[in-house]
């Protein structure tokens, strides 16, 4: 198994809300199958960084629990000292120019059809680019993408 996590995923891992559970319990299957570390892109590092922050400001709307300050920098730097260990994360180099033919054709095919936003064809595109056969996300489109893409979709 080479599973492949967008950053919705490892929000809810890094995080306290709703699904985490659901989202430790599958790493723990997956690992308990032989799975591969998951790969983490220029993507993820970015986006996780803003998610963190989200949450935060989330919180104070009311819009999911409460994030506070440090428990967004506490995650951060834990996801960071996590990719650094390499014990279930790994780097994973991914070339524009081999993402941008890939996610303009997927593009064409999918998004005028369904509504498929950026970051769900930037995600699915690196999961193929990398070779991997399965999707973990807690994102309906972007399991429903990844899905239509032939990767297998985690049951969350």
């Amino acid at each position: 198994m080479k599973p492949y996590a967008d950053t919705n995923f490892f929000t809810r891992v890094y995080l306290s809300l709703p699904e985490s559970e659901k989202a430790d319990q599958l790493f723990a299957s997956a690992k308990s199958k032989g799975a591969s570390r998951l790969p983490i892109t220029w993507l993820h590092r970015m986006e996780l960084a803003n998610a963190f922050e989200m949450s935060v400001f989330l919180g104070k709307q009311g819009a999911q629990p409460r994030v506070s300050p440090q428990s967004a920098a506490v995650a951060l730097e834990t996801f960071r000292e996590d990719l650094a260990a390499g014990t279930f994360l790994r780097g994973a180099a991914i070339e524009v120019s081999a993402l941008q033919p890939i996610f303009e054709e997927m593009a064409a095919r999918h998004t005028a059809k369904f509504g498929f936003r950026t970051y769900d064809l930037l995600h699915v595109v690196s999961a193929r680019l990398l070779g991997c056969d399965h999707f973990f996300s807690f994102d309906a489109k972007a399991n429903a993408l990844a899905k239509i893409e032939g990767l297998k979709i985690a049951p969350i």
